[in-house]
């Protein structure tokens, strides 16, 4: 390795590692019941920019409550600045308030590829971390006008963090959308694959890789949803996802940990399966060049 490469690769650890000591703090943060500023839960990310050539860091909506503007952190990951056609992919957490694993996740996962950004070749990530904002910061499910965003998308809904999802999930017609969720009536790690038979074979790999941190949720109904080896294909209506009217339509997966296990488990699950659905998608896009 030339001096100029070595001295890139070391401010490249030194970078990732201020990361992922900022990342510690946010979970002993979390933790405890006192909570994070939202300054504060986003600093390992906004760490994680400020040394890398890959991830840039930006916002989407803009509104008020009680005097207070909220927003929508968005970064975006591209390895190279080379203009050609990439899969573009939207990984999306926090749309609900109270599951701040995913958000710690997603985190982990953009630190990871940063360290390796290989790994993200072929791809364009489009990363929201907070999706709900105010309910973050109120430990709630809801947004802060007490309405489950969740059931809000493509329904004509008004609420200011549904139309800046909307508005991203149109201007980019995304290819691939992933959700990250935790539910505490779970018996372990699940996940919901829509769409198309692509989803379901990118989930079942991402099953297994995440094994290494929490167990399947095995049973045969999951969520009121019939389930077979942790995978589902059914949903709740108006939940975060492309327009029906989007040709054509993108792979869409929500993954779903144990919230009531270590959110440091949760948190290497998440990174885990969202790894595996990269490499998956990508051997498949090689494969297909080769027919």
């Amino acid at each position: 390795m030339g001096n100029v490469a070595r001295l890139e690769y070391l401010l490249c650890q030194s970078g990732s590692a201020k990361a992922r000591e900022a990342a510690a703090l946010v979970e002993e943060g979390l933790t405890g019941n006192a909570g994070l500023p939202i300054e504060d839960l986003l600093r390992p990310l906004l760490t994680q920019v400020s040394y890398s050539r890959c991830l840039t860091a930006d916002a989407i909506g803009d509104w008020e409550v009680k005097g207070r503007k909220f927003y929508i952190p968005k970064f975006h990951f591209q390895r190279t600045n080379v203009v050609k056609d990439r899969i573009k992919v939207g990984v999306f957490a926090g749309i609900h308030g109270d599951e701040p694993a995913g958000i710690l996740g997603l985190m982990d996962f953009v630190r990871e590829l940063d360290e390796e950004p290989e790994s993200g070749r072929s791809f364009e990530l489009f990363l929201y971390p907070l999706c709900n904002p105010t309910g973050y910061l109120a430990k709630t499910r809801e947004s802060s006008a007490g309405i489950d965003l969740n059931r809000e998308f493509w329904r004509d809904s008004k609420e200011p963090e549904v139309l800046a999802l909307e508005a991203e999930i149109h201007a980019h017609k995304f290819d691939g959308m992933i959700a990250l969720h935790s539910d505490d009536t779970c018996h372990g790690f699940y996940g919901y694959a829509r769409g198309s038979v692509l989803a379901e074979n990118l989930l079942a790999p991402a099953l297994v890789a995440a094994e290494q941190a929490q167990r399947r949720d095995a049973r045969g109904v999951i969520d009121g949803f019939k389930a077979v080896n942790g995978i589902i294909h059914d949903a709740f209506d108006g939940i975060l996802s492309a327009h029906p009217s989007q040709k054509p339509q993108p792979f869409e997966i929500i993954l779903e940990t144990n919230a009531l296990t270590p959110i440091s488990d949760q948190r290497r699950v998440f990174a885990l399966a969202l790894k595996s659905i990269l490499a998956g998608y990508r051997e498949m896009i090689a494969f297909g060049g080769e027919l």
